[in-house]
This record gives structure tokens, C-alpha cells and sequence, in this order.
């Protein structure tokens, strides 16, 4: 890797193959070590609490099918009730859902996978529908996190895909901020995309999942801001101490994302331990909101602080994205900013 791209993400051209996507199909670092003992339900909100309970019924309802009898003089045990072969957490940003995700792939046995809607739906671009079928064809379980709906075509294709990955006998268990029969409400209204979004919600018993943020818990709801000169100080620090910090403007690297595709931003940001942006002002283009949350969300994965001037970044959004379709998906991405840019990096 060339000294520049060393600090500045502008100048990595990352590329990533099948095989790469498929072996990183696993929970991120935060939750390695993700369980249902270690996840910490609000009393106030019971719906938490019951959604562990339910999820530890999907999974031991994995092996409690009807079993076979045991001869002429053998006892037939009665089947389970039967159950969907899906799971959707339903609840706002911030309440655990992709903890509860990662706590239900990590208790379950066989061949299992974990990755976001767009790690899968790149997957598909990278072996091909059909590749991507055998691929994932004998799992025991797909986890998608954040169900979210930016193409209706990536939508129908997933949902015939999960079709297809359920008939063989894989489970499913997906996150959104929207229930399934919700999904693309406000978006898009084609008729053909509703029906596929009905029949897939079928697959799905829904558990809502309510409570607070805790991202904010303890968290001011501004994001952190830094003058230039501090800035530019906190950056030569991190790199006297042998951190590796890139520098780039908010204006070229939100440029430089739309020429990498969104499945590669995880190894726009590889071996980096903090992003440094100068120069940040709101956002206008729906566009340039939605790869900038997915690079937020590959960023926020990895655990890496943002340092951040100019407009605090839980401004980066307007008014007209903050109202629209994408309100939700939006206001998680600024919880989670307002979080990276609260994190501190030792020098």
C-alpha cells in the first residue's frame, strides 16, 4: 500500500472477490462475543426481555421436528408446534437488535452466515445469482442485519433468494428499523414489489423490539466537532504515536464513494484506526446520504472514532432526507456518527 493511501481513504481503490465477502459472513468484532446472557434488557421496555425468550425458543425449535417412530412398538413423539422458518426484529435504532442478531447466530449449531443486506446483495454481484444460491444452499441459518430498502430490484431478488434458501431448510433471522410488511412504505409503490414483499413477510414472525437508544445514553446529542488547527494537531499526534489516520475532505470522500461500490467499503477502511474529516457541511443529494450512511455503517462496525470539522455530522442530513422514506435509516446513521465522534483514540 502506497504512502497515500496510508492517510487518505480518497486514494484507495479497494476491490474485493466472492470468496473475500463469503469468509467475512460472520458478526462484527463488537459482537464477537455477543450472547443472550450479555445482552442487558431495559425493564422498562418487557418487549426486550421477550424477545430473548423468543429467540431462544427459534432456536432450540430447530431441532424439535417430528421425530421418527421407534418400530412396531416404539413410541411416535408429538411434533412441535409448527413455526415460521424466519424471525425479523422490528425496533428503533439502538435497542440491541443486531446484539440479539449475533447472540442467536453464535447459539445456533451447523453452517451459518452473518452480514448486512448489502454484504449479500454483493455477494450476488460477485458470483451470480445462481453461484450465490449453492453457496448458501445446506446453512443452517442466514442472519441479514439491517433489512433496509434503497433498490427495489436488490429487494425482490433477496426475497426470491431467501424463497429459495427456505424451501431447502435454512432458517432465517433478519433486523430493520421496519416491519416486513412495512418495508419500502413511502419508497416505492409498484405493485409487484409489494406482492413480493407480502409473500416474504410470510417467512417472518415479527418481534417488536422497543426502548432507547443506548447510544445516547450518557452521550450528548451533538456530535463532536474540532477546529481546524486542533484537528490537524490531534492527527499528527495519532501518527507520531503510530496510528494509522487518514485525512481527507467531507466533500472528496463523499465524491471518492460513489466510484467504490458499496460492498468494498469495508476494505476502503482496512487497517485504519481512525477517519479524519475536514471541511464537513449537510448533505443535499438522497444519493450521496445513502452511501454516505453505508460507509458509516461499515466504519461503525469496525469500531473506528471519526474526527470531525466543520458542521457537526448529526447535521450532515437535511430536513427534506430527516422527513422522507429514509428518516429512519437516517437517524440511525446520526446516532451512531454522534457515537464515533464521542470515542477516543489513546495517542
Amino acid at each position: 500500500m502506497t504512502a497515500d493511501a496510508l492517510t487518505s481513504l480518497v486514494a484507495r481503490q479497494p476491490s474485493i472477490t466472492g470468496a473475500e465477502i463469503v469468509a467475512s459472513l460472520a458478526p462484527p468484532p463488537q459482537f464477537a462475543n455477543a450472547s443472550f446472557d450479555n445482552y442487558r434488557p431495559d425493564d422498562d421496555y418487557p418487549s426486550q426481555a421477550a424477545a430473548v425468550e423468543a429467540l431462544r425458543a427459534f432456536i432450540q425449535s430447530a431441532d424439535s421436528g417430528p421425530k421418527k417412530g421407534g418400530g412396531r412398538f416404539g413410541r411416535r413423539k408429538p411434533a412441535a408446534p409448527a413455526r415460521k422458518p424466519g424471525v425479523y426484529l422490528d425496533g428503533g435504532f439502538g435497542v440491541g437488535k443486531t446484539h440479539l442478531l449475533a447472540a442467536l447466530w453464535h447459539a445456533s449449531e451447523g453452517p451459518k452466515y452473518f452480514g448486512t443486506f448489502i454484504e449479500y446483495t454483493a455477494l450476488v454481484g460477485a458470483l451470480g445469482y445462481a453461484q450465490t444460491v449453492t453457496q448458501l444452499t445446506g446453512s443452517a441459518l442466514i442472519c441479514i442485519d439491517e433489512f433496509e430498502l434503497d433498490d427495489p430490484g436488490d429487494t425482490m431478488m433477496m426475497t426470491r433468494l431467501l424463497g429459495e434458501l427456505v424451501a431447502s431448510g435454512t432458517r432465517v433471522a433478519a433486523t430493520s428499523n421496519t416491519p416486513p410488511n412495512a418495508l419500502g412504505e413511502g419508497r416505492f409503490a409498484a405493485s409487484d414489489f409489494l406482492r413480493e414483499i407480502h409473500a416474504m413477510a410470510d417467512n417472518f414472525e415479527t418481534l417488536r423490539i422497543d426502548g432507547l437508544d443506548y447510544r445516547r445514553r450518557g452521550i450528548d446529542g451533538q456530535a463532536v466537532a474540532y477546529l481546524p488547527d486542533t484537528l490537524h494537531q490531534t492527527v499528527a499526534d495519532l501518527r507520531e504515536a503510530g496510528r494509522t489516520v487518514t485525512l481527507d475532505t467531507f466533500a472528496g470522500l463523499i465524491d471518492h464513494l460513489a466510484t467504490v461500490h458499496p460492498s468494498r467499503y469495508i476494505k476502503l477502511i482496512d487497517g485504519v484506526d481512525a477517519i479524519a474529516l475536514t471541511g464537513v457541511t449537510q448533505l443535499h443529494d438522497q444519493m450521496q446520504a445513502l452511501r454516505l450512511v453505508a460507509f458509516i455503517d461499515r466504519a461503525y462496525d469496525a469500531e473506528l472514532p471519526v474526527l470531525a470539522q466543520g458542521t457537526p455530522l448529526n447535521e450532515a442530513f437535511d430536513d427534506e432526507m430527516l422527513g422522507g422514506g429514509y428518516r429512519k435509516k437516517y437517524l440511525r446513521c446520526v446516532s451512531r456518527m454522534i457515537a464515533m465522534t464521542a470515542a477516543t483514540l489513546p495517542a
